[in-house]
């Protein structure tokens, strides 16, 4: 009995001590729990506050309304105009296929754009609106507004799309925009919230492409409540954004327009410089094409067409495309000599018909006989230029060309602007691992082997001894309004006398009798024009050819035909504007390339359509019924809208 109580009474102890040791740790975690809640509520509860609000409202991103492109005139070039979609939200069908099957009826829906939305609506959650056509015609988005109520989950929105009102007039500069791809987000190191909006579209070449940051503008906010599975509530905040850049360019679209319609069905290309201020007025490459069907999705047949096409239509010639300057490259050797004091303009070098050095001959057009610098730039001897090529050497000769703007690349917003080439003893070695040779100075000096150069450069040459001024060229006039810097450029450094004696010589060309472009003169005094011819080989020729006959161009398959080339300042007295114009593969200078560059020049100079007046007698029936040809290639200016009612 008494061990029995002694039990009990330890048991008690033992169970009290327990109790003591669990309520404790019941405290414990109690008071920890206590002193959590305390800090989440209280210490943390403006953090959570903020965390819950995050939750429930979301931000998005208005896309904002990308910048205008106009020409010098006003005259618009990159439009946005309203593009009416139609859209699904799958939660509020039912019946898809049914309700898409109706849509059908109602309007003509392309099968891949359907394919594409039935792609999206399995993707993305029942409630995201997917859009299932857009840019849509007025009449159809209006038969689907008409009958929504018939149509469940289908709705019509109103968004904006580039237009390129002039086409094909200026695709080259302008370029095109198109959808944000993987590959455009991966070359930029912090992308724009903005490029991840669905659909979202950039500049791919051109202006678009190079002025994009620009032309752009800020994103717009806009704040919405959403529920748990993030559905829009309504719509809390609306700032719209910042619109893109308005930009003005230097272009003339009506000299552009005229100068493409002049090298229709060639490959070939055209620039003009404005003499006073640098502005480019004309970026011509043709053929071309239409950028509105990158806009809009071209096709794989009709970008394969464009891509095939031997005539080159998706390359921009005028700035990317470099050619051996031939004969233009003359008044470049001729300035380096009398610079470089080996040559005075009266002294006489005789011609042959070729040149020996090494064993190797030199070929000339013709025997011309004795030369002097003048006749033998008005006459285009090459025999001439060989000889004080020689003595002169390459890298004074490529330090003109470079005084001169050739292989430089001049800073436009343009794609793939080219650099071109004016070779040095340096350059052959770094580029080729070779030493230069004596023949590659007797090339270059009449503007063949290693010597490349763009139209543009060609045109900013013409440009610089016209005015014996660095005229830099110009794309960009004005942005929001603000005037760019002129493009006037300083006083060269070359002797005003030797560059009047090379002036002198480019105006014997055109307008002496034994010119190589005698016959393609302007009449009209106050209008006329100083220029060079180029022919420029795109072939060796053998000497077993020559002995059996050389090949006439026209009998050689295309692309062996030599390059036909033009530059040209006018009037040349007081230069307006200076023009370059080369054809591929279009023969001599003087048989293609001069006649267009003429005809480009007095549409600059006198702002219509040339009067058959300011022609040769004997040529001018020709010119009429060449108008009447281009006429119809024209755009009507009169249809055009002004500044104040183009689209936003």
């Amino acid at each position: 009995m008494q061990n029995t109580q002694k039990s009990n009474l330890s048991s008690v102890k033992t169970i009290s001590r327990r109790a003591l040791l669990v309520g404790g740790l019941q405290l414990g975690i109690i008071a920890a729990l206590v002193t959590r809640m305390r800090f989440l509520q209280v210490t943390e509860a403006e953090k959570y506050h903020l965390l819950a609000e995050e939750n429930r409202i979301n931000v998005r991103l208005i896309p904002p309304s990308r910048g205008l492109i106009f020409d010098r005139e006003g005259r618009p070039i990159a439009e946005n105009l309203p593009n009416y979609r139609v859209g699904i939200v799958r939660e509020e069908v039912g019946d898809v296929e049914a309700v898409l099957k109706k849509l059908q009826k109602l309007i003509y829906i392309r099968p891949k754009d359907l394919k594409k939305a039935r792609k999206e609506l399995s993707q993305k959650s029942a409630f995201v609106p997917v859009t299932i056509t857009e840019n849509l015609i007025w009449d159809d988005f209006a038969k689907v507004a008409i009958n929504a109520p018939t149509l469940p989950g289908i709705f019509t929105d109103v968004g904006l799309i580039r237009l390129y009102s002039q086409k094909e007039n200026l695709a080259h500069v302008v370029g095109y925009v198109g959808p944000v791809s993987d590959h455009y987000l991966k070359q930029i190191e912090d992308p724009d919230p903005l490029l991840q909006i669905p659909r979202f579209q950039v500049g791919k070449t051109g202006v678009e492409a190079q002025l994009e940051n620009t032309l752009r503008g800020s994103a717009g906010i806009q704040r919405v409540e959403v529920n748990a599975v993030g559905r829009v509530i309504r719509e809390l905040e609306r700032v719209e954004g910042n619109r893109g850049v308005s930009t003005q360019l230097t272009i003339d679209s009506k000299i552009q327009n005229y100068s493409m319609a002049r090298l229709h069905d060639l490959s070939a290309s055209a620039v003009v410089l404005d003499c006073a201020s640098g502005d480019v007025l004309v970026v011509g490459s043709s053929p071309s094409f239409d950028p509105n069907l990158f806009v809009r999705g071209i096709s794989s047949k009709k970008y394969n067409e464009l891509r095939d096409n031997i005539f080159g239509p998706l390359r921009a010639k005028a700035v990317q495309g470099t050619y051996p300057p031939a004969s233009t490259f003359k008044m470049i050797t001729a300035l380096a000599a009398l610079e470089a004091g080996v040559l005075k303009p009266e002294d006489e070098i005789f011609c042959p018909g070729h040149f020996e050095l090494s064993n190797n001959k030199f070929h000339c057009w013709k025997a011309h006989g004795a030369m002097k610098l003048d006749d033998s730039i008005i006459e285009s001897c090459d025999v001439f230029f060989y000889s004080i090529g020689q003595k002169v050497g390459i890298n004074k000769i490529s330090n003109m060309a470079k005084k001169f703007g050739l292989g430089i690349r001049h800073d436009l917003p343009l794609s793939a602007v080219s650099r071109g080439v004016a070779p040095t003893r340096e350059w052959k070695k770094q580029s080729f691992d070779r030493s230069w040779l004596l023949g590659d100075t007797v090339n270059a000096s009449t503007g063949q082997g290693y010597v490349l150069t763009s139209p543009l450069q060609l045109a900013v040459m013409a440009a610089r001894l016209g005015t014996g001024r660095s005229i830099q060229p110009r794309l960009i006039k004005s942005m929001n309004d603000n005037e760019m810097p002129s493009g006037a450029g300083e006083i060269l450094d070359v002797d005003p006398n030797h560059l009047a004696v090379v002036k002198k010589a480019m105006f014997g060309v055109i307008n002496k009798k034994n010119g190589t472009a005698y016959s393609r003169r302007i009449e009209t005094g106050h209008l006329r024009m100083s220029g060079k011819t180029g022919t420029a080989q795109v072939r060796r020729i053998t000497e077993t050819e020559r002995e059996q006959g050389i090949i006439k161009n026209e009998d050689l398959p295309w692309e062996k035909r030599d390059h036909s080339l033009f530059v040209n300042y006018a009037p040349y007295d007081n230069p307006r504007v200076a023009v370059a114009v080369v054809v591929e593969h279009g023969g001599s200078g003087s048989s293609l390339a001069a006649p267009i560059a003429r005809d480009i020049t007095l549409f600059a100079l006198t702002g219509k359509v040339p009067d058959p007046q300011h022609y040769p007698e004997d040529i001018r029936q020709d010119i009429l019924n060449e108008q009447k040809e281009i006429m119809p290639r024209l755009i009507d200016w009169t249809k055009t809208k002004p500044d104040g009612q183009t689209k936003a």
